[in-house]
């Protein structure tokens, strides 16, 4: 199935353009679901609370954005390799929030999985997800080839030398401690891996060549470093209400921030820093590349 983006999103507005893309992750993730008929149904029901219960969606997002890009429409190995991102990214948050991590009764302004489940429910959510990502690859992409490069993307980027390092370390010890080896570490690990990791399954599913994947991932990974720098900043300056989640608790926790670190001034510094070099990464794909620039600026000024 091609689904042919005859309307510029550069020329409405991004939101209008970023809410498109969640339309159409949406809708594959139902379908993806209704397919799995052998679910119990309260895990079901937790599944689709979580997947269901808002977001930007900005990872599927970028795939999306990114095989457009590249072939010049989403296809059917996109949408999939954006459901699947997202349903990663989904059992990420159901386990951060649990009360071993970082114990968030909140997740977008909504009962944490383990409050409106259980705890018990709520990790085998996760687990569920993390799983059905994978078995959405290997059955939907039907180039052997592509599902196989998909996969070891996505699981790379997920796994225990990726975001799962990133948690670790996370969790390791309070700021006081840090230093910025440590602290890009964590970042590179927890967040940006999986933002590059989005870029690259987008450009596979676009039949890229190696020279592009590899300025995706570049692209990719200086915005997830900026988005997690935004995370740190916001958690300092927002409320409960704007981020959806308690504020706060960063600094109550003692975590490793750039904030914590090297001060707010600085932590803005480096996320232009950042943001300029993600755009920069884009060189090769003139005005093609125009929305993912425009992403990357709106992540540099985004408030929630």
């Amino acid at each position: 199935m091609n689904t042919n983006m005859t309307q510029n999103p550069v020329n409405s507005t991004f939101s209008a353009a970023l809410a498109e893309m969640s339309a159409l992750t949406g809708k594959t993730l139902d379908r993806l679901l209704q397919e799995q008929t052998e679910i119990p149904t309260r895990l079901k029901n937790a599944m689709e609370y979580m997947l269901q219960s808002g977001g930007k969606r900005v990872r599927s997002a970028l795939v999306l954005w990114s095989c457009r890009m590249i072939s010049g429409q989403i296809n059917h190995d996109a949408l999939t390799a954006a459901a699947a991102i997202e349903m990663v990214h989904t059992y990420s948050l159901i386990h951060d929030d649990l009360p071993a991590m970082d114990n968030d009764d909140l997740r977008r302004g909504k009962p944490s999985c383990h409050k409106q489940f259980d705890e018990a429910t709520a990790i085998l959510a996760g687990d569920a997800l993390l799983t059905l990502a994978f078995e959405v690859l290997a059955s939907e992409i039907k180039n052997p080839a592509m599902a196989v490069r998909m996969i070891r993307t996505l699981a790379e980027a997920a796994g225990p030398s990726g975001m799962i390092a990133g948690q670790v370390a996370d969790m390791e010890g309070p700021h006081v401690n840090g230093s910025m080896a440590q602290l890009e570490y964590i970042h590179m690990n927890k967040t940006a891996e999986m933002f590059a990791a989005s870029a690259a399954l987008g450009a596979i599913a676009g039949n890229a060549s190696d020279a592009q994947i590899a300025a995706m991932l570049e692209y990719g990974m200086k915005i997830g470093l900026g988005f997690q720098i935004a995370d740190d900043l916001l958690d300092l300056t927002a409320t409960a209400e704007q981020l959806g989640k308690t504020a706060g608790k960063d600094e109550q926790q003692g975590k490793l921030t750039y904030p914590a670190l090297v001060g707010v001034e600085k932590s803005r510094q480096i996320f232009q820093r950042l943001t300029t070099e993600a755009v920069d990464a884009l060189q090769m794909f003139n005005s093609r590349a125009d929305i993912l620039r425009q992403l990357a600026a709106q992540l540099l000024s985004r408030t929630k």
